[in-house]
C-alpha cells in the first residue's frame, strides 16, 4: 500500500522516534510498504517519520543508482544495497567531508549542497530483528545519514548555512501551505 509522505512543516518531521521491538505490530507489512511509497516516489531512501509514524525505521535502496554512469565504479555495490534499518545508531562517522547536492520526498523541489563524512559504522536490526554493525561508504553511506538524522527529527535543509537557508525560507512555505505540486500523495500540515 503507498503510504502520504508527510510534507515540511509536519511535526512529527521534527520528532526523535522511539525504538521498536520485534513484537511491533504488523512489521513486515509496514516495511513492504515502505519501499511501495519510497518506489512509487522515486526516492532512494524513506523513514518512518515521513509516512507519519515515530519510531526508528528506515529502508534505502540505492539501486537506481548504479545505471548513473557518476557511480560506475561502484555499480555492483550499489545494484544489491537494499535494506531496512530498525532501532539503528551511527557509532562513528569519518573521513573527509564531502559536499553532494541533497533532496527529500518530504521537501519537494529543494536541492542543495550538504557536506557529510564519507564513511559510517552503524548498529542496527534487519527486518528479521538480526543485530548487524557494518560499516558504509560512498553514496550508501550518505543516503544512510540523510535517512538516519530523520528519524533524529532533523532535516537536510538543517545542515545548510544561515545564508541558504534564508534562500530557501520561501520555498519551504509554500511546502508546508500545500502549494507545491508532485507526482506522488502526499499529505501536508493543517
Amino acid at each position: 500500500m503507498i503510504l502520504p509522505i508527510r510534507a515540511f512543516g509536519d511535526a512529527i518531521l521534527r520528532k526523535h522516534c522511539h525504538e521498536i521491538d520485534k513484537d511491533y505490530p504488523e512489521l513486515k507489512t509496514f516495511v513492504a510498504n515502505m519501499f511501495e511509497t519510497m518506489d512509487s516516489a522515486n526516492g532512494i531512501g524513506l523513514a518512518a517519520p515521513q509516512v507519519g509514524l515515530d519510531i526508528r525505521l528506515f529502508v534505502v535502496d540505492v539501486s537506481p543508482l548504479a545505471d548513473d554512469e557518476d557511480y560506475e565504479d561502484i555499480a555492483d555495490e550499489l545494484r544489491n544495497f537494499k535494506k531496512v534499518f530498525i532501532n539503528a545508531t551511527i557509532l562513528e562517522e569519518s573521513g573527509e567531508e564531502w559536499k553532494f547536492n541533497e533532496g527529500c520526498l518530504s521537501i519537494p523541489d529543494v536541492r542543495e549542497d550538504v557536506k557529510r563524512k564519507e564513511t559510517i559504522v552503524i548498529e542496527y536490526y534487519d527486518e528479521n530483528f538480526v543485530k548487524h554493525t557494518d560499516t558504509f561508504s560512498d553514496m550508501r553511506a550518505r543516503v544512510i545519514q540523510h535517512e538516519y538524522d530523520h528519524i533524529e527529527g532533523i532535516l537536510f535543509t538543517d545542515h545548510l548555512s544561515s545564508l541558504k537557508k534564508k534562500l530557501v525560507k520561501g520555498k519551504l512555505a509554500k511546502i508546508s501551505q500545500g502549494d507545491v505540486s508532485v507526482n506522488y500523495k502526499m499529505r501536508f500540515p493543517k
